[in-house]
Order: C-alpha cells, then sequence, then structure tokens
C-alpha cells in the first residue's frame, strides 16, 4: 500500500475530511457582502486543566467568563505532550509522526516538519488572509509558517502579557478590513531558569499570589511541602496568563472584531510537573478547550465529546471556507471541524482520540502510541527496554528534586519505578481507575477490549503513515 492509499484510509477510521467550501462558493460569500471571517488562536504553555470554572483553585476569571460565551470542552486533548510537537499539530492538522516534528525545534534538539507539509498560515495567507503570530513559535522551519508579521518574538520566557496583548490589538486594527489569522504564543505558565517569572511584577496585570496551603494537589503528584509551593507558583503564572488573555479580548473588541472573529483558546501540553508534560497519560494530554464563535446562539456550553488538537486546524479551515490545496498529500485531514458540534453537551460520534509521542529532547527518545475511549485508555510502549525521560525543566523543579529526595515518594498512586520503567502494553479501566494506575493488560477479563483497542490503533497508525510502523517507510528508510 503506497502512501496515497494509507491516507485515503483514514476514511474507513471514521478520519473524515474538512468540511470546506469550493472557490465559487468563497466568491460568492465575499461578493455578497458579509464580514470576514477572522480567527484568533490563543494558545498556553504547559497549561494543565487547571480553570477554576472546572474546580480548580487557581484564579482564571477571564477564561471562565470566555467560556460561559462560546463552549467548553470537558474532554479535549492534546496530540502529544510536548511543546513543538503539540504546536505543530495544532498548525498543520496532521500527527507529530506524520509531519515530522517528532521532538523539540529550539537549540540542539532541531527537528522540524517535513518539507511537502502545509501549515495553516501558509493555507490561510494563500487565501487572502492577513497573518500574524505574537509571542512563541517553537516550529520549524520558519519557511513553512510564513506570517507576515511576528510580533513580539519569543524570547526565553517573555512574560509581559500586556505588551503582547497592545501589539496584537494595534496590528489588528491596521487590517483595514482585510480577514486575518492571529496567533498568540503565550510563555505563561512555562517554567524558566528561576520558576515560572514570578519574580516580578508585570505592567497592567494585577499579582496573584498563592499559599501552598491552599492549592489542590492533583493525583498525580505526591502531598509534599515543595510540590505545594511549585504549584502555588504555577498558580500565579496561570493567573498572570488569564490576566493577558483578558487585555487581547478587549483588544479584539474594541477593534471592532468580536462580532466577526472565532477565538480558540488551548494550551499545547500537560502542566510541567513530574507525570504530567511529556507523557500521555491524562494529566498530559487532558488540558483546557475553549472555542467562542460569533455565530453561536447557545453559550456557556460544556461539551463531553472526545476530540483532539488534531481538530483545531479543520475547525479553521471549516470556519474560514479555506481548503487545502488541490492533490495535497496528506488530504483529507484526519481530525474533524468541531463548529457544528459547539452547541451541544452530548454529540454522537465523538467517542475515541489518540496520541502518539517520538522525542521531547534529542536525548529523550521514547515512542509511545495511545488510544483512550470512554471506557479504556491503551498505551503502546515501543521501546519498553528504555527508562522513560524526564523533561529538563522538570528534572530541574522542586517537585522532581522533592520526590526523588523522599525515600518512599511517589506520583500519586504509581511508584517512581513503575513511571520510570513500563511495560510494552498497559491497558486502564478509566471508570475504575482514572488515575490509570493498575494495568489490565494481562488480564484475561479484558483480553477482548484488549484485542479491539489493539485493532483500532493499528489501523490509525497505518492511516497516518507512522514511520515507526513496520512496513511503512520504504526499503531505504524513506517515509517519502
Amino acid at each position: 500500500m503506497n502512501r496515497r492509499d494509507l491516507f485515503s484510509a483514514a476514511a474507513g477510521l471514521g478520519l473524515t475530511a474538512v468540511g470546506t467550501m469550493d472557490a465559487a462558493a468563497r466568491t460568492r460569500i465575499d461578493a455578497s457582502g458579509k464580514r470576514a471571517r477572522n480567527v484568533l488562536l490563543i494558545v498556553a504553555d504547559d497549561q494543565g486543566y487547571d480553570l477554576s470554572c472546572c474546580g480548580g483553585r487557581v484564579k482564571t476569571p477571564v477564561l471562565d467568563n470566555l467560556a460561559a460565551d462560546g463552549t467548553l470542552f470537558v474532554q479535549g486533548y492534546a496530540t502529544v505532550s510536548s511543546c513543538s510537537s503539540s504546536r505543530a499539530t495544532l498548525y498543520t492538522g496532521l500527527y507529530s509522526h506524520t509531519n515530522g516534528m517528532y521532538g523539540l525545534a529550539h537549540d540542539v534538539h532541531n527537528f522540524s516538519l517535513l518539507d511537502d507539509v502545509k501549515t495553516l498560515p501558509w493555507m490561510l495567507k494563500r487565501a487572502g488572509f492577513a497573518t500574524a503570530l505574537v509571542g512563541k513559535k517553537h516550529v520549524k522551519p520558519d519557511a513553512l509558517l510564513p506570517y507576515d508579521a511576528w510580533l513580539a518574538p519569543e524570547q526565553p520566557g517573555i512574560r509581559d502579557v500586556a505588551f503582547m496583548a497592545h501589539e496584537a490589538g494595534r496590528w489588528i486594527r491596521a487590517q483595514s478590513g482585510t480577514p486575518f489569522f492571529l496567533t498568540m504564543g503565550y510563555s505563561d505558565p512555562h517554567r524558566d531558569s528561576v520558576n515560572f517569572g514570578n519574580t516580578r511584577a508585570w505592567p497592567e496585570v494585577k499579582r496573584e499570589i498563592y499559599s501552598p496551603a491552599d492549592v489542590l494537589v492533583p493525583a498525580h503528584l505526591p502531598d509534599l511541602p515543595a510540590v505545594r509551593q511549585d504549584l502555588a507558583q504555577y498558580y500565579e503564572s496561570v493567573s498572570r496568563l488569564d490576566s493577558g488573555v483578558g487585555m487581547l479580548l478587549r483588544e479584539l473588541r474594541e477593534s471592532g472584531h468580536e462580532g466577526d472573529t472565532l477565538v480558540l483558546y488551548l494550551s499545547d501540553n500537560g502542566r510541567p510537573f513530574p507525570g504530567a508534560k511529556d507523557n500521555l497519560y491524562e494529566p498530559g494530554l487532558h488540558l483546557p478547550l475553549i472555542i467562542r464563535s460569533p455565530q453561536q446562539r447557545k453559550h456557556g456550553v460544556r461539551n463531553g465529546a472526545l476530540v483532539s488538537w488534531i481538530d483545531v486546524t479543520p475547525t479553521i479551515l471549516d470556519w474560514t471556507g479555506v481548503a487545502p490545496p488541490e492533490n495535497y498529500f496528506y488530504a483529507p485531514l484526519p481530525g474533524r471541524s468541531l463548529l457544528p458540534i459547539l452547541e451541544e453537551n452530548a454529540p454522537q460520534g465523538f467517542d475515541r482520540v489518540f496520541a502518539t509521542h517520538s522525542f521531547h529532547e534529542i536525548n529523550q527518545y521514547y515512542p509511545m502510541r495511545s488510544i483512550r475511549t470512554r471506557q479504556y485508555s491503551y498505551f503502546l510502549n515501543l521501546e519498553p527496554s528504555l527508562a522513560v525521560p524526564v523533561a529538563s525543566d522538570v528534572q530541574l523543579s522542586p517537585s522532581w528534586k522533592a520526590i526523588t529526595a523522599t525515600p518512599g515518594a511517589k506520583l500519586g498512586r504509581r511508584t517512581l519505578e513503575a513511571f520510570l520503567h513500563r511495560p510494552s502494553e498497559e491497558l486502564y479501566e478509566l471508570t475504575a481507575d482514572p488515575d490509570e494506575v493498575v494495568n489490565l493488560a494481562g488480564d484475561a477479563a479484558h483480553a477482548a477490549a484488549l484485542a479491539d483497542l489493539r485493532v483500532q490503533l493499528h489501523g490509525w497508525r497505518a492511516a497516518t503513515h507512522d514511520p515507526w510502523l513496520a512496513g511503512v517507510t520504504d526499503p531505504f528508510g524513506h517515509a517519502h
């Protein structure tokens, strides 16, 4: 089976094509005098599923209000819990093992997209949209992400959310009616060498300082004093991020474009703590996803569909009426537009998501693939003889240092040994074991479920041309 046949097989898996309009339809809309369909994509950096509207103790009033005005997907999952790989999925609508962004882009890691991959800024710019990025990009090469403007280019830990908002507002107002695609790439709440950028006050931000006694210790972490102090610092960064989003949305409103702009808010991967970031377990992938459409009539929707970051590009293309280029090798894209289900609480047909991981840093190789359904999560660890790497920023964190220095400390209910050394297969029954600790892969009572999930995962890997799958690459080892 050649690569075209493999991607055509996506339809058989329910990995459907983007709902797009042809050129004539787009021309009719443009000629009709309807307002432009702009896009604001807001990407947080390492924010877990931490919103006060979802029962968290971190204060996020702006994001709570955005959810109250739009749709909160309470079962939204990243496809990978690593910064560059996740952002590449957002920009391409392709899994990281498909688009080539196997690990981090910066410094010696040097991963990049495959040459023939097309990105959102490329497709929308080609369709006449003005494009800009504010803040963090973290995907290579620049030639495949040809934004018209890169404002406040990423720096180690850019935290001035007011500056970022005002730069975005100035750019939006300068477009003079041209439809636009603006990506806001925050650095909060990522760690830096000092720890979350909380060593100073920031312009126009009301500083929220949290007591370690008041934080909610998530299930994947032990309740240690250093962990609580670390979480309090993380909370402060999340609140600063929330404040920055408020400034950005105010700039959008004052520009007159709130009524014609699709707003999407999400995070790239899980919180930067042991057991979350850089893992395919629930804390690494289950993240905030809020979408607000000017066209939706029902607001404050809490949507329970199992959706994935693979659906972001199809959603934006559907909103803008832009299609991938003709004869694009990777079409149809494997995700689905979420616009048709924005006003539904429990839409049918959204009952599984897939995830992938190959590298984080260049020396942190641990390939994993997974499928998550309503009842089960299944993990295939392709190199189980290796120890599971821990991202450098997590290794340097007060939490990791406290955990490894405390005899008998666990990552929640999971021992350190079980976290660092995993079998080839893991199967968890999520109703009884939401923390994914009791591996049922060898349990005869779940053999039928395991066999079914193996088949589904294998079909997805073939349809998305996973180079780690035997028989996908040619005899010379080339994926193309």
